[in-house]
């Protein structure tokens, strides 16, 4: 570290032992945390102090080892390698310990400035698993502080463990791992650094060995090491984990896994649709009560006419039905899907899964990046990068925009509950069959890409089943509603103030007799009538595109784009405007169809491009859910015509 200069740390680990709640914890950061693997893709950078000294703080995405292929954990093993830290936190889990020693032993061979942190101790003495603490120490030759991240116990132990690396530096010796002869041979005939020198053996092989050999000779030895250390400092009794087995003979069952899967996703839905109605009427009516006393106050200003009711009629109107209608849903929706992640579901989600995605030619990690676009499909896209295979991960990136966002939830819900189902309970059951669709979608989607331009074999991968946990309900509901909904709407209350007056001036600066709006609108019927859609939907859809969660305001405002907003919250009154402006029961399955298939929003659009740097795969992300939409909802039209419903 040249003088004056900040000091860097790395914290490093496998996936799923609770470095985001560590880093969370150290610098005061709101960096998400799930209970699975595969969370964490990208570095991110934090400050922490010491006492009197500042640092930076870099959490590195989780890895089982240094000798990878896939994008995140190459990222942890580049950073290790390059010396940029000063001291390594390594963050293991106290309740399977052998494991993560594998990593640890890894590390140590490219530098011995490294604390080990055991977080998970509270759940390591629940299932009465004890560690030989200082024995671990002698055997690896480094400080070890037990932790409990979650719950803030020892983190002051574990800064001080860093200042300490920092200002006195290892101790000794460290722990090494014991080789075979050939491979110690070759290391030594290399004249490389040890480290580098075994990086460098799957390319340079000892004489008579294939790479895979020596990758199996490595590992072997790696794992043989990590066994050693655990059998003298860790003493496991049996059945520790006996009761996620007995949950998971359940949860995994063939015959019980899947409907309780859907079972309790319908049940996420029912507790949203029913919870959401009333303080989403209560906020349309203060929201937009403030309406009259806000142009009044504008018009004290000196405001022209004009102004006032483009900032009342258009901008505040749209703000206020988009705060009254999405922030309800999501603020019940976010916090029940966190506990979910919390708890450790979503990868035994995952693992139903895999077998579905193994059929479709594609990699099973691509379920859990489908999970990840059911929050947000531009977060679903990065998540990718879990993926090894190249052809693999550009199926999963082609297809994440099948699995409904947030912002499109609105509108499902809506839809699925007052038009058709008539109540929460129908209306979580009919939302559930829409994201199995969505699901069923995917994988059809997956297997076409599979098996034309992408053609290809699945890969095999290793998913970590984690344990079940308590979830905390208090941090999970803050964070959930500071990091989650409070950010989605801010977006979309950033882009609807705009749009509001967008649409307000389209719907009065007249061209002829009509508005432009309504020009435009007349210009897209005829070709949205093909797909039982109308013009004003499919315009709304294309303005839509900086955010999904506009275009269920921008409908309305299309059908009242000389009225007024009062009351739309309140479904009745929706469902009333909608059944005026000419929607069957054909417009509204075609319009739930389209909203599950379309082009992704811009944020999506530009992170596929940053993710695949190709505009060709972009602009084919954005077309493969538009095309299927769109034949979707011809199919249904006909469908509906020739059974006297369109």
């Amino acid at each position: 570290m040249k003088a004056g200069q900040m000091p860097v740390i790395a914290l490093a680990g496998n996936p799923n032992v609770g470095k985001s709640t560590v880093f969370n914890a150290l610098t005061g950061g709101r960096q998400h945390t799930g209970n699975w693997s595969g969370k964490t893709v990208a570095g991110a950078y934090g400050r922490m102090r010491c006492g009197d000294t500042a640092m930076t703080l870099v959490d590195l995405p989780g890895t089982y080892s240094l000798r990878t292929r896939s994008e995140e954990e190459r990222i942890a093993r580049d950073f290790v390698a390059s010396g940029q830290a000063d001291v390594t936190v390594l963050v293991a889990d106290a309740t399977c310990l052998e494991r993560n020693l594998i990593l640890v032993l890894q590390v140590l061979e490219w530098t011995p400035r490294v604390v080990l942190c055991l977080n998970l101790m509270d759940e390591a003495r629940k299932k009465h698993i004890h560690i030989d603490v200082p024995a671990l120490e002698r055997e690896l030759g480094i400080p070890v502080v037990p932790c409990a991240a979650r719950k803030r116990r020892g983190l002051r132990e574990l800064t001080q463990a860093v200042g300490g690396m920092l200002r006195d530096g290892p101790a000794g010796q460290t722990a090494a791992i014991r080789y075979p002869e050939e491979i110690e041979a070759a290391v030594q005939r290399s004249g490389l650094p040890r480290a580098e020198a075994l990086a460098a053996l799957p390319q340079q092989l000892p004489d008579g060995m294939s790479a895979g050999q020596v990758d199996d000779l490595l590992t072997a030895a790696t794992a043989l090491r990590a066994e050693e250390i655990a059998l003298t400092c860790v003493r496991t009794p049996a059945g520790a984990d006996a009761r996620d087995r007995r949950i998971d003979r359940i949860v995994l069952s063939r015959r019980w896994g899947i409907p309780c899967m859907l079972a309790l996703l319908a049940l996420v839905f029912y507790i949203t649709l029913s919870g959401a109605n009333v303080p989403s009427e209560w906020l349309s009516t203060h929201l937009l009560g403030l309406t009259e006393p806000l142009a009044v106050g504008l018009t004290a200003l000196g405001l022209p006419p004009a102004l006032v009711a483009m900032l009342t009629d258009g901008m505040w109107r749209v703000l206020a039905t988009v705060v009254s209608v999405m922030l309800p849903p999501m603020a019940i929706f976010f916090p029940l899907f966190t506990l979910l992640e919390d708890a450790g579901y979503l990868p035994r989600v995952a693992f139903q899964l895999d077998h579905a995605f193994c059929r479709a030619h594609a990699c099973g990690k691509q379920s859990l990046s489908m999970c990840m676009g059911f929050g947000c499909n531009a977060c679903g896209v990065i998540g990718c990068r879990i993926i090894d295979s190249p052809r693999e991960r550009l199926i999963a990136v082609l297809t994440n925009s099948f699995a409904p966002c947030n912002g499109r939830f609105p509108l499902l819900i809506f839809l699925c509950s007052v038009f058709f189902a008539g109540s929460a309970a129908g209306g979580a059951l009919m939302l559930t069959a829409v994201i199995a669709g969505s699901v069923l979608l995917t994988l059809a989607v997956s297997r076409l890409l599979s098996a034309t331009v992408l053609r290809g074999m699945p890969s095999s991968f290793t998913l970590e089943l984690p344990p079940y946990r308590m979830p905390q309900p208090g941090p999970v509901i803050v964070r959930s509603i500071l990091d989650r909904t409070l950010f989605v709407l801010g977006r979309a209350a950033a882009v609807a103030a705009p749009a509001g007056v967008v649409i307000w001036l389209l719907s009065h600066i007249m061209v002829g007799d009509a508005s432009v709006f309504t020009h435009l609108t007349a210009w897209l019927d005829p070709f949205a009538r093909w797909f039982g859609l109308d013009g004003v939907i499919l315009l709304a859809f294309v303005l839509g595109f900086p955010a999904n969660e506009l275009v269920m305001p921008l409908i309305v405002m299309g059908y009242l784009c000389t009225g007024t907003l009062a009351g739309v919250a309140d479904p009745g009154a929706f469902h009333a405007l909608l059944l005026a402006n000419g929607w069957t029961a054909c417009t509204a399955l075609c319009t739930l169809v389209f909203t599950v298939a379309h082009w992704p929003c811009s944020t999506t659009c530009l992170t596929i491009w940053k993710e695949t740097r190709s505009v060709k795969w972009t602009a084919v992300a954005a077309l493969l859910p538009t095309v299927c939409g769109l034949g979707l909802c011809f199919v249904i039209r006909a469908a509906c015509t020739m059974c006297g419903m369109g």
